[in-house]
């Protein structure tokens, strides 16, 4: 196994970390600043009105992408299974 073959490998799994962990961060981004602004509008410092909202959006955004981020996991699994042979020098 080579080098390049290495940082292919974890050049992959980068990438579907990203890709994975991106609809969650997104999400709980948006709820957070718009929460922020309506808090600074409204001066209500409520700890919990920021918690609760990121809570049950990161909550629906993972049970609405949950099948994909599967879905790409085993196909990264998959992949990688595929690629022993040849990383091993038979094939």
């Amino acid at each position: 196994m080579d080098t390049n073959a290495v940082l292919d490998i974890g050049l992959q799994g980068l990438i579907l970390a990203a890709k994975l962990s991106a609809p969650v961060l997104v999400t709980a981004l948006v709820v957070g600043f718009a929460i922020s602004l309506l808090q600074s509008i409204t001066q209500i410092q409520e700890v919990t009105l920021s918690f609760v909202p990121k809570a049950i959006a990161v909550s629906l955004a993972l049970l609405v992408s949950g099948h994909w981020m599967i879905a790409e996991s085993v196909s990264f699994t998959r992949q990688m299974f595929e690629k022993i042979p040849s990383l091993l020098g038979g094939g």
